[in-house]
């Protein structure tokens, strides 16, 4: 779940650890969930082998513990929770209401240490799972939906003319290719 720019590097040069690698090398994320990596331009050095489970992913490193990101996190396993009932559409417009929670998560002293100078004047905003200040915030949200028949469902909502008023929705469908 992410409601911030985060930086995830696929495709990349960059060999896996060995422990990522099976009988037949390195391996990378697949339908099938082999292999799932953390990869970012901070932290680690080398990716991060993912277990089975949920992560929570904000603007800063795989789990922060901020308050936003674990109330997102919560929010978010509450929409899975209620999604078999669900229709397609109703599921990935949950989803986009708790990309867009704009409630604030104070106190929280790992904000508000941070970056002080710059994030105390926007703090209740930046407290927020979706962040809305003028020349800094949340500016795209994605869902990815993948069915156990590897049918895709891909629904990318992003502001338009960095006006937080004016969104643009597009959704593409595919299947995955065994």
């Amino acid at each position: 779940m992410a409601g911030h720019q985060h930086t995830w590097q696929a495709g990349s040069t960059h060999q896996l650890p060995a422990a990522a690698a099976g009988p037949a090398g390195p391996r990378t994320s697949t339908a099938k969930g082999d292999v799932i990596c953390y990869y970012g331009n901070r932290g680690e050095p080398d990716p991060i082998v993912l277990t089975p489970g949920t992560y929570g992913l904000s603007n800063a490193l795989l789990e922060t513990p901020w308050r936003k990101l674990c109330f997102g996190k919560q929010l978010f396993l509450e929409a899975v929770e209620r999604s078999q009932a669900l229709p397609k559409d109703v599921l990935i417009a949950d989803l986009l209401d708790v990309l867009n929670n704009e409630e604030a998560q104070l106190p929280d002293p790992a904000i508000e240490d941070q970056g002080r100078e710059y994030v105390q004047p926007i703090l209740s905003k930046y407290s927020a799972v979706c962040v809305r200040c003028p020349g800094y915030g949340t500016r795209t949200n994605t869902i990815i939906l993948v069915d156990a028949d590897g049918h895709v469902t891909f629904t990318e909502r992003s502001m338009l003319d960095k006006d937080p008023s004016h969104w643009e929705t597009s959704t593409h469908e595919f299947t995955l290719q065994s």
